[in-house]
């Protein structure tokens, strides 16, 4: 069975430091681009960034550029995504998701498979 599985969330202060992993199961992310998205209450899910199936092309929201860094580890078979000078506007449930293709895609639909999210919250 075909899972992901995503941890580190939490509640942190604004300027502060998070690391989410998403962990697959059930097959090897060698042949997968995956995602990071978020979705905040009331607003749409969004890409927050991408890395190829090689790990050598990566790409990010404007909005988080310079602040977040995604990586694989594929002896682990699991994605992190590295999150610093956290705002109060990060606060949302983060979902990584796995496309079945070597490259990054654009929209929500083009991803195939999907984890249950793990929420972050940014507040003094």
């Amino acid at each position: 069975q075909l899972q992901l599985v995503e941890s580190g969330g939490g509640l942190v202060q604004p300027g502060g430091s998070l690391r989410l992993s998403c962990a697959a199961s059930g097959f090897t992310l060698d042949y997968y681009a995956i995602g990071w998205f978020r979705q905040a209450p009331g607003k749409e899910r969004e890409r927050v960034s991408c890395i190829s199936s090689s790990g050598g092309s990566t790409n990010y929201a404007d909005s988080v550029k310079g602040r977040f860094t995604i990586s694989k580890d594929n002896a682990k078979n699991t994605v992190y995504l590295q999150m610093n000078s956290l705002k109060p506007e990060d606060t949302a449930v983060y979902y990584c998701a796995a496309r079945d293709r070597r490259v990054c895609g654009g929209g929500i639909i083009e991803y195939d498979y999907w984890g249950q999210g793990t929420q972050v919250t940014v507040s003094s």
